[in-house]
């Protein structure tokens, strides 16, 4: 695995790991802090769906599902050369940690340098907004999104 291209994140978050993984699983708890549309199946072989920001619709598959403590599904956009739907791994562990949930995410199969900071700096975005939203606050509207 090349490690320049892999996009990691950390993030805590001000929540039980329960809490957070509700909210990368539950359709309409995940539509609170990213996208416009989803659908997730949150088992082995599972659709993951999401309208990210009204215009881009990320697809993929569940490939490992340990309840409130690991997720990791296939990735990629519809219409998309470089980055196609199922061409990319995002790895997202939680672990208990100081009254709240360390979250550890991997997004890798990323086809380059270029790639990386573009999912790099979405990441980082949306992991900010799911830290308030799973914490107990609104992140408000997302500025990425169309319409809401």
């Amino acid at each position: 695995m090349n490690e320049a291209l892999l996009v990691r994140r950390e993030v805590q978050i001000n929540a039980p790991p329960a809490t957070v993984f509700a909210f990368l699983t539950d359709a309409e708890k995940l539509l609170r802090w990213m996208g416009t549309e989803a659908t997730v199946e949150p088992e082995n072989g599972g659709l993951y769906l999401l309208n990210v920001a009204g215009k881009h619709v990320a697809r993929g598959k569940f490939t490992e599902v340990i309840p409130v403590h690991r997720l990791a599904y296939s990735f990629g956009w519809d219409g998309s050369p470089k980055v196609p739907p199922g061409s990319s791994l995002i790895e997202i562990d939680l672990l208990e940690e100081k009254g709240g949930t360390l979250l550890r995410l991997t997004h890798s199969g990323l086809p380059d340098t270029e790639q990386c900071a573009e999912h790099a700096k979405g990441w980082r975005h949306y992991l900010e907004r799911l830290a308030v939203v799973a914490g107990g606050g609104d992140p408000g509207p997302d500025p990425n999104c169309d319409a809401r």
